[in-house]
Formats: structure tokens, C-alpha cells, sequence
């Protein structure tokens, strides 16, 4: 039988078995998976890196 895999909550830590029980992997509820939605919205976490594509950029390819 295989161990099944447990991951910490990237909110709180805690330890959550990654499977069909556990809806909201790998959030250990749908509070801390709505905690960490409203920081992306809130931009307190972002993927480094030049932005694809910038308002300015439409001036320029208009006719």
C-alpha cells in the first residue's frame, strides 16, 4: 500500500493529504484558499518577471 502524499498549506502549514478527500488541496479549507486568492488580488504576491503586456503598448499598435 502507498503512502499517501502530505503537503503543507501554503497558508497556515498545515499538514494536508493530497487526494479526493481533501477538496480544497493544497489548501487544508476554503478559508485559507480564499486567504490566499485575496493576496494575489491584493498583488502582496506575484510571479517575478517582466508583465507580458502593458497598457502602452496598445497606443503603438493603433491604426
Amino acid at each position: 500500500m502507498n503512502k499517501p502524499l502530505i503537503v503543507s498549506c501554503p497558508t497556515c502549514q498545515t499538514p494536508v493529504v493530497w487526494n479526493e478527500q481533501s477538496p480544497f488541496r493544497p489548501f487544508c479549507s476554503k478559508r485559507c484558499q480564499l486567504i490566499d486568492l485575496g493576496e494575489w488580488a491584493d498583488e502582496e504576491k506575484r510571479i517575478p518577471g517582466d508583465p507580458a503586456w502593458l497598457p502602452e503598448q496598445d497606443d503603438e499598435n493603433e491604426y
